[in-house]
C-alpha cells in the first residue's frame, strides 16, 4: 500500500476513536487554566493585562505540564490501535508493510501534535486580540506562530522514544502518559542549569523554538539532543518490526 493510502486509513480509524476529543479537551483546559492564572495581580496589574503574556504562558505551561503526556498518550494509542481491536492478525493476510504502517502512524501523531499547538495558538491569539488588539503586530504574531510550530514538532521528537517504548508493551498507552508527565515535570528542575537544559529533550525543545534565549552552543546541543531522540525512536521501531 502507498503511504497516502495508509495515512487515509489511519485518519479513518481515528474517526471511530475518542482519543482526539481527549487531546482537544486537554488543549482547551490548558487555555482555561492559564487564563485563570492570569487573573492574579502583580503590583496591582493582572498578568493577563500584560501584552502577549497569555500567549507566552500558554506555550510554556502547556509544554511543561500537559502536552507531552497528551502527545505520548495519543501516539501510543494510535500505534497500538490494531492490537487493541485485535486486527493485527487480519493484517497478516493483507499486503501491508509493517514498517511503512508504523511510519504512517508516526506521521499522523506528528500532524496531531502540530494541530494541537496551532489550536492553542489560535485560542491565545483570539484572546490577545480581544484584550490588546492595538498592541498586536504582524511581526509579533508571526514570531509566535514560528515558536508554537517549532515547539510542537520539537516536543514531539522529545516524547517519541516514550511512544516507541510503550508501543513494545501491550496496552501501555496509559503508562506512556504517566511516564511522559514525570519526564516533562522533571524539566522544571533540570532547566535551572543552562547546559543541562540544552541537553534535556523537553527543555531542548524550548531552546530550539526560541522560547529560551540561547547561545549557538546551546542551540547545537539542543538540536543534537532532539536528533538523538528521533534516532532512538527509529531504532526501537526497527526492533519492534523484527519482533513482529
Amino acid at each position: 500500500m502507498k503511504m497516502r493510502d495508509l495515512l487515509w486509513a489511519e485518519r479513518r480509524k481515528l474517526r471511530r476513536s475518542n482519543i482526539l476529543l481527549i487531546a482537544f479537551f486537554a488543549v482547551i483546559m490548558v487555555a482555561i487554566i492559564v487564563y485563570a492564572q492570569g487573573q492574579f495581580s502583580y503590583y496591582g496589574k493582572r498578568y493577563v493585562e500584560v501584552n502577549e503574556w497569555y500567549m507566552t504562558a500558554a506555550l510554556s505551561l502547556g509544554s511543561l505540564y500537559v502536552l507531552p503526556a497528551i502527545i505520548a498518550l495519543t501516539g501510543t494509542y494510535i500505534i497500538q490501535l490494531e492490537d487493541q481491536s485485535d486486527t493485527m492478525k487480519s493484517l497478516a493476510i493483507v499486503p501491508v508493510s509493517l514498517p511503512r504502517m508504523i511510519r504512517a502512524k508516526w506521521i499522523v501523531t506528528a500532524v496531531i501534535t502540530l494541530a494541537l499547538y496551532l489550536i492553542l495558538f489560535l485560542i491565545t491569539l483570539t484572546t490577545e486580540a480581544i484584550l490588546h488588539f492595538p498592541l498586536l503586530t504582524p511581526s509579533g504574531i508571526l514570531s509566535f506562530v514560528k515558536q508554537y510550530i517549532i515547539q510542537g514538532l520539537s516536543l514531539f521528537l522529545a516524547v517519541s522514544p516514550i511512544i516507541a517504548l510503550a508501543a513494545k508493551m501491550r496496552k501501555g498507552y496509559w503508562l506512556a502518559f504517566i511516564f511522559a508527565e514525570g519526564y516533562s515535570f522533571a524539566a522544571l528542575f533540570v532547566g535551572m542549569q543552562p547546559t543541562i537544559s540544552a541537553v534535556y529533550p523537553i527543555t531542548a525543545a524550548f531552546h530550539v523554538s526560541g522560547y529560551y534565549k540561547t547561545t549557538p552552543t546551546q542551540m547545537l546541543l539542543s538540536i543534537c539532543s532532539l536528533a538523538i531522540c528521533g534516532t532512538l525512536t527509529v531504532a526501537i521501531f526497527h526492533q519492534l518490526k523484527q519482533e513482529s
